[in-house]
């Protein structure tokens, strides 16, 4: 198997408002998905769509100021199944964001579009915290014909 790894400082903010924006329709919506709902709550089902389809996330786990686990339950066949994790700490002004989406069965080209698109939705949740602004789909930087 095969994993999407990613890191981002956010400075200036504490784990409880990165905590927050990834366990609140408001935060959530801020950065990722524009339409987000469902229940954030564990055992909780969140609901993201976008423009070419979407998403839906149970919520596994919940450690505030820590952590947040997310399965995939239904979406792109190549999502279900996997497992979204935030690892959230604090190092001086920074609060760091370890993101990993992992049980990939292989790495497909699908996978190396949605690497990037992770990418640029850590950036959109870094401005959103940075600066109270985000760029939730449909106002992300689109990568490509997949979007």
């Amino acid at each position: 198997m095969v994993d999407i790894l990613h890191r981002i400082g956010v400075k200036d903010s504490s784990p409880d408002k990165v905590y927050d924006a990834l366990t609140t329709l408001d935060g959530l919506s801020g950065w990722w998905a524009s339409d987000t709902k469902g229940s954030v709550e564990v055992g909780g089902v969140i609901e993201f769509r976008f423009e070419p389809g979407g998403f839906d996330m149970q919520v596994v786990e919940l450690k505030p100021a820590e952590r947040v686990l997310w399965q995939v339950v239904d979406g792109p066949a190549e999502w279900i199944g996997t497992t979204v994790n935030w690892e959230i700490k604090q190092e001086g002004e920074y609060t760091i964001v370890l993101f990993s989406h992992v049980g990939w069965k292989e790495p497909v080209e699908f996978m190396h579009h949605c690497s990037t698109k992770w990418a640029v939705f850590l950036m959109s949740l870094k401005s959103l915290l940075e600066s109270g602004t985000g760029n939730p789909e449909p106002r992300d930087v689109k990568i490509s014909n997949w979007h």
